[in-house]
């Protein structure tokens, strides 16, 4: 049997056609953004563009026409970003899994980290071609989230904007926090004490409606902030803080839960007890705030209901092609647990 010749172009095989990561790469930004420069998508700045636009003309890339048809089908997929740090966010997204697959589609998750920002977060999930952004509390500018949404369709979560480019779902939080002060007083506290919850809107609008409802209330005197962020770390800070003074406030807020937790174990290791010696409210009903160890009296912004309308909006943009932003603005309730107290009998005394 005679050999068959060698096919040299078969052993080697072709030049592998150029992709969009290998632009990608020649640039050095994400496969995401050189998609936005080739589709003419609003986004990357001019500068980027035209290096994206040379990157592509030297490697030669031609846009696989098989592959453009099949991106263009529905994947029905839903682009969620949250903090792995939150575990109100764990809820939210398991909420948000059950009312998107209602709707028949999908989730795909995109983290923010100790290393990982909301810049990257948000591309993964854009390389990822979902087809629209539900946004955990985001903390980028409006201007940002308004940039985003004219390449996709984004529903903000949990934050307040100014002048709403995107849609919005959230809570109204000075509610929220005017329905803590006055459990407080109606139990009995005036000095009430709030852990600020550091930057960004979420934690301005809380500080300013515990101004605002201390002063409601004829306790603008008693205004007390104290230094902090939405970690325990801070909370636990903010204890050690109060329990040098020779003036402890009677009763405490913190900006969310997972400050209030923080702020509840170091009361605990100091042998102080709650609600005992200082009661405590927190913010978001969390699953942490719901254990039998912690039972904290909380504010809730229900999470089932913003994750409802959080996709309805997503869906409305996609499947009913809306253009026009909504913003849908929730009440949240008071939950009373076993953190707040009657104020301890000597502060009692000394009012």
């Amino acid at each position: 049997m005679n050999e068959r010749p060698r096919d040299d172009h078969r052993e080697h095989g072709p030049a592998r056609r150029p992709r969009l990561d290998d632009v990608a790469a020649l640039v050095g930004v994400s496969t995401a953004t050189v998609s936005l420069v080739l589709r003419n998508v609003a986004g990357p700045s001019t500068k980027t563009r035209q290096r994206v636009l040379d990157a592509a003309a030297e490697l030669g890339y031609r846009p696989d026409r098989t592959a453009s048809l099949l991106a263009r089908r529905r994947r029905q997929l839903l682009g969620v970003m949250m903090d792995v740090h939150n575990t109100y966010h764990a809820e939210l997204v398991e909420d948000i899994h059950d009312a998107a697959q209602g709707r028949g589609y999908d989730l795909v998750l995109s983290t923010l980290t100790r290393s990982r920002d909301e810049r990257r977060a948000v591309e993964t999930l854009l390389d990822f071609r979902c087809e629209a952004l539900i946004l955990l509390g985001p903390e980028v500018t409006s201007a940002c989230l308004a940039e985003l949404n004219r390449t996709i369709p984004v529903v903000c979560v949990g934050r307040r904007l100014s002048s709403p480019a995107v849609d919005v779902v959230r809570t109204a939080d000075d509610i929220g926090v005017a329905q803590a002060v006055a459990h407080l007083v109606q139990l009995g506290h005036r000095d009430i004490a709030f852990i600020d919850g550091g930057r960004g809107t979420i934690a301005a609008d809380r500080r300013r409606g515990y101004r605002t409802a201390m002063m409601r209330q004829g306790l603008g005197d008693h205004i007390r902030v104290i230094s902090g962020d939405h970690t325990e770390a801070a909370g636990s800070a903010a204890a050690a803080l109060l329990l040098e003074r020779s003036d402890p406030p009677s009763a405490v807020m913190a900006s969310n839960d997972r400050c209030a937790v923080g702020f509840l174990a170091a009361m605990s290791l100091a042998g102080v007890t709650v609600p005992q010696s200082v009661s405590l409210v927190g913010y978001d009903d969390s699953i942490t705030s719901r254990l039998a160890h912690v039972n904290l009296t909380t504010i809730s912004q229900n999470a089932n209901a913003q994750a409802q309308h959080a996709v309805a909006l997503a869906v409305e943009r996609l499947d009913e092609e809306r253009t026009t932003p909504r913003e849908v603005v929730l009440t949240p309730n008071l939950v009373v647990r076993g953190t707040t107290g009657p104020p301890p009998a000597w502060d009692a005394r000394m009012r």
